[in-house]
């Protein structure tokens, strides 16, 4: 925060070659880690809390949509405090706030308790990705605001792989419930380093709530057909690829008699978005942003065609595909709200982002009950049906106006 003799617009941000900046960098890593690994805490898990708790997949599921659908609701709520409240205070309460629930999660008695504290979960992880960028933008250089948010969403993308991979290697000898708090644990530890890191905020000047101001913003986005379309895209996408990755741990045990731990190290195929994000951007600058998501629609169903066969090599090069090209997809999009916006582009991107968490918890929980009747079979045509409306819709939704 700023003391009463410094004016914030007159304080430069961060560069390289300001102390600060490297904590801010290490600090925004840990954040990213330490939310989204509590954040999908669960998944790897849904086949085990299903047996040990005797649920049905659709159910075992809720614990991830519940926490997504939390983060949904919170999201734009949230940013709108941190306007009066401070970005860094925001992140700081959200990351330990987060992270220590996820300890009394493992020792929720029953699956209808577990739900109820995934999703005051999901509500309080909200701070970290609604008020990250909002932090780096004022505090650091605007020439090296891509370099900081890199990493962000490079922690954020292992944070959701060492939430799937760590609980399912503590499952091979240990109880569900001791490889969430193994989680928990170890997300715990990055929060209290965000804490540590995270520089005091100089830039920031706090302003009065307005949430009526909010709404007008929002309600003048949602009469934009070219934004509602990229929300629909996070929406159905997000929703399909949650669905793959809460109902592929099922498939890998049932059809393939993968053990927990193997299953969870299929997870690591996540890594492929963290590469084919970044190379997004570069792709777009040869080939057009519209053709660029159709051209990773259409590899998306493809991979979701071939983790249909009844064969785990092609199950895996299939999810390996589908996944990096949602995130080809998923970048393009996001970013692409920023340019369909003429004003209010903060208020633009909230609403993405709840459209993308809205659609892992509500698309995620329907294709459990897909999944449940249909199985596997079922599921994976659903899956394409949902990724190509997708697709079409952000196409249409980045068409040039005459």
């Amino acid at each position: 925060m700023t003391s009463a003799n410094e004016n914030p617009e007159q304080i430069e941000g961060l560069r390289p070659e300001d102390p600060g900046f490297r904590r801010a960098l290490i600090a925004v890593l840990f954040a990213g880690l330490a939310s989204f690994q509590a954040l999908y805490a669960t998944q790897a898990l849904l086949p085990t809390l299903s047996d040990e708790l005797s649920v049905d997949p659709a159910t075992a599921a809720l614990t991830v949509s519940a926490t997504t659908g939390g983060l949904a609701c919170a999201i734009i709520p949230v940013s709108i405090l941190s306007e009066r409240f401070g970005r860094r205070r925001v992140i700081v309460i959200s990351a330990f706030a987060a992270t220590l629930l996820g300890l009394v999660v493992s020792i929720a008695p029953g699956i209808g308790s577990m739900i109820a504290l995934r999703l005051l979960q999901g509500i309080v992880i909200a701070g970290v990705p609604a008020v990250a960028m909002a932090y780096v933008s004022e505090e650091v250089h605007a020439d090296h605001v891509s370099r900081v948010m890199g990493l962000y969403i490079s922690g954020t993308t292992v944070g959701g792989l060492l939430g799937r991979i760590i609980p399912s290697i503590v499952l091979e000898f240990a109880s569900w419930r001791t490889a969430i708090a193994v989680s928990a644990t170890v997300a715990f530890i990055f929060a209290i380093l965000t804490w540590y890191f995270l520089p005091q905020q100089r830039r920031f000047t706090p302003k009065k709530l307005s949430f009526a101001g909010e709404g007008q913003a929002i309600a003048r986005h949602l009469r934009d057909p070219r934004i509602l379309a990229l929300c629909a895209l996070a929406f159905l996408f997000m929703g399909s690829f949650v669905s793959l990755y809460n109902y592929l741990g099922f498939r890998l045990g049932d059809k393939f008699g993968l053990s927990p731990a193997l299953a969870g190290f299929v997870f690591i195929l996540y890594l492929s978005g963290t590469w084919s994000s970044a190379r997004a951007g570069v792709w777009a600058k040869t080939v057009s942003r519209r053709r660029l998501i159709a051209i990773a629609t259409l590899a998306a169903c493809v991979g979701l065609g071939l983790a249909l066969l009844p064969w785990l090599p092609a199950l895996i090069v299939g999810v390996l595909i589908f996944t990096a090209s949602f995130f080809v997809a998923h970048s393009l999009s996001s970013s692409g709200v920023g340019l369909v916006a003429q004003r209010d582009r903060a208020e633009a991107s909230s609403m993405y982002l709840f459209s993308y968490y809205a659609g892992s918890s509500i698309v995620g929980w329907v294709s459990g009950m897909v999944f449940s009747r249909f199985e596997w079979a079922g599921l994976i045509p659903w899956l394409v049906v949902l990724s190509f409306v997708a697709g079409a819709c952000a196409v249409a939704g980045l068409k040039p106006r005459r």
